[in-house]
C-alpha cells in the first residue's frame, strides 16, 4: 500500500473528517501537524500550491483535500490509488 501524506490542524474539521475516513478505511497515515509551525505550513503550501489544511498526498500524488479525498472514496477510485 503507498504511502499516505496529509498535512493538518488540529482545530480543522476537515482533518478530523479526511482522518476518519483514512481510519475506517484502515490506512496507515503520515500525519504532519503544521500547527505553530510557520515552516512546515510554507513547505506544505510549496508543494500543494495551497494554503488551507487537510492537504493530502497519496505516495507522489498530491490528490488536494478532505472533499477530493471523499470524491476519490464514492466514485471507488481512492482503494485503487492506495495499491
Amino acid at each position: 500500500m503507498k504511502e499516505v501524506t496529509i498535512y493538518t490542524s488540529r482545530l480543522c474539521p476537515f482533518c478530523h473528517k479526511a482522518k476518519s475516513l483514512l481510519n475506517k478505511l484502515e490506512v496507515s497515515v503520515n500525519e504532519i501537524p503544521i500547527d505553530l509551525n510557520p515552516t512546515l505550513r510554507e513547505d506544505m503550501a510549496a508543494k500543494a500550491g495551497k494554503t488551507s489544511v487537510p492537504q493530502i498526498w497519496i505516495g507522489d500524488s498530491h490528490i488536494g483535500g478532505c472533499d477530493d479525498l471523499y470524491a476519490m472514496h464514492y466514485a471507488g477510485t481512492l482503494a485503487e490509488a492506495l495499491i
